[in-house]
């Protein structure tokens, strides 16, 4: 297994590459970045809510949970350039099932600041017509297709062909996967992940460790071996929900499984965040990569995602 704290040869050779790579990007001329000398910040865990009463983008009728509070891409990007977020990455939320109309809104609002995520059912027989005709219209905004396993009842049509078709059909639109799950349903994804293995696969929220037991976390853990999977260091437990858990060693252990490379940082924005907490999640999050060096730390802060993402100049 690699180690995730590298020898100093390793180091120096990952400190070139890493700086290569953000160059290479293009970073460094963006607008959105307010020093030539900045690495890029990109959170790739947002959502947006245009609230429960707004009748233009109302909720649909099948969403698991509508909230009330309002979280446009207009206080999104004020709290962004007051708390040093250069980019972000809209996961589209369950609330609004497979209307996309809101996200839309959202990506036109924040210009080139801004991609998102989508998501379609593999048991609905439009699905593929619709999220091909979504990509087509946002070109190069819609980075993933985003599959939910959490609720026993509405799973995805697991060992099923349709799952495996939508899977299929979003690795030819060019769209990495993306899984919110709990562990114990890690194992049904397993053999999608195998199978496409030149598409990228996310695992939202540190896999939610929090929420399995240790062999089930295990299985998860064990997708470190695939290389086409990354991990999404995100929604960070309140320390008295898990007062035995600390989310410091799961972080620690996923640096050294998965390596600074496969790593990418999300969160902190909701309808409680300003500008000051917004900033003060990403930095608690960088409180706990201290061992990391400056370059690896920033490939996890933003590299690895405007790598993976295609953030770049227009």
């Amino acid at each position: 297994m690699q180690k995730a704290i590298l020898n100093h040869q390793t180091r120096r050779n990952f400190t070139k590459s890493a700086i290569s790579s953000i160059a290479a990007l293009g970073f460094y001329n963006s607008p959105a970045l307010a020093s030539l000398n900045k690495d890029p910040i990109i959170d790739t865990h947002v959502h947006c809510f245009a609230g429960n009463k707004n009748k233009e983008f109302p909720y649909h009728k099948d969403g698991p949970y509508q909230p009330d509070a309002i979280t446009s891409p207009q206080i999104l990007l004020e709290q962004m350039n007051k708390a040093g977020v250069d980019f972000a990455v809209i996961v589209h939320p369950e609330p609004y099932q497979d209307d996309h109309r809101y996200l839309e809104h959202c990506l036109s609002v924040g210009g080139n600041q801004f991609k998102g995520t989508c998501l379609f059912f593999a048991e609905r027989k439009d699905s593929i017509r619709l999220m091909g005709e979504l990509v087509k219209r946002n070109p190069g905004k819609i980075v993933a297709l985003r599959f939910h396993a959490y609720n026993k009842d509405k799973l995805p049509p697991f060992e099923k062909a349709e799952l495996r078709n939508l899977w299929k059909a979003a690795a030819e639109l060019g769209l990495n996967i993306q899984l919110h799950f709990e562990p114990r349903y890690a194992e049904g994804f397993e053999p999608l992940i195998r199978e496409f293995s030149k598409t990228k696969v996310i695992i939202d929220h540190m896999g939610r460790p929090f929420d399995g037991t240790p062999k089930e976390n295990s299985r998860v853990l064990q997708w470190a071996r695939f290389e086409n999977t990354i991990m999404k260091v995100s929604s960070l437990p309140d320390p008295k929900m898990f007062p035995d858990r600390d989310a410091g060693k799961v972080i620690k252990d996923l640096v050294t499984r998965f390596t600074p490379m496969r790593l990418i940082y999300g969160g902190g924005f909701d309808e409680k965040s300003n500008d000051k907490s917004y900033r003060a999640y990403r930095e608690k999050i960088r409180s706990y990569l201290t061992a990391l060096s400056p370059p690896e730390q920033s490939m996890i802060l933003g590299a690895n995602a405007g790598r993976l993402f295609k953030f770049k100049d227009s």
